[in-house]
């Protein structure tokens, strides 16, 4: 199944069974969505991202950045990160998403994926500093870009378009169930950031 902007109601389950997604569509204008992106874009305190596979130390391609309330560190990939402090935009869009949403977040892990060819494969937020089935809300920003599901153990897919300005949230057990990803495509040439407003466990 294949969701595009007309399709979605922010109060539907987009998955069948196993775990709990909304989609809200575009939460911000057009004209708000490229504010914020340009700020991010030159504002945060990018950096590639690392990663430990099979005893070496990988970097992506791919940037990363993580901010919080507080000084948290977040383990994934088996490497530790501090977190920032908020920035005056990263707490304004986590109160926009918090009114939306009903949740609550005390952190955001960004990515900035430079063209279509950088994505990420299949995988679960199961790292053990994440609140257990807590809400993770993935605000999108920039190049439209498609966004799967895939059960880890039925033959279920779930797809998305995400467009700029665009809101989906992902809670319950779904982490625990599904796995998703952001595929690559050489369609897209264009720039893309990902806000993920996520719990840590204090």
């Amino acid at each position: 199944m294949e969701l595009f902007q007309e399709d979605f109601s922010a109060e539907k389950n987009y998955l069948p069974y196993d775990g709990t997604v909304n989609y809200y569509g575009k939460i911000l204008s057009e004209q708000e969505s490229e504010k914020f992106y340009l700020k991010l874009f030159n504002e945060i305190e990018w950096k590639n991202d690392e990663a430990i596979i099979f005893g070496k130390l990988i970097y992506t391609k791919r940037k990363v950045a993580w901010y919080a309330n507080e000084n948290f560190e977040y383990t994934y990939s088996n490497r530790t990160k501090k977190a920032l402090k908020f920035t005056e935009d990263l707490l304004y869009l986590k109160n926009l998403v918090e009114e939306k949403t009903g949740e609550t977040y005390n952190s955001c892990l960004l990515n900035l994926y430079h063209s279509g060819e950088e994505g990420m494969a299949y995988h679960s937020d199961g790292e053990k500093d994440l609140k257990e089935n807590g809400a993770i809300a993935s605000l999108s920003f920039g190049a439209k870009r498609k966004f799967s599901f895939k059960h880890k153990t039925g033959k279920e897919r779930v797809d998305f378009i995400l467009e700029t300005g665009s809101l989906l949230v992902m809670k319950g057990e779904t982490q625990k169930h599904w796995l998703h990803r952001l595929p690559p495509t050489k369609l897209v040439k264009s720039p893309r950031i990902n806000l993920t407003f996520r719990s840590i466990e204090e």
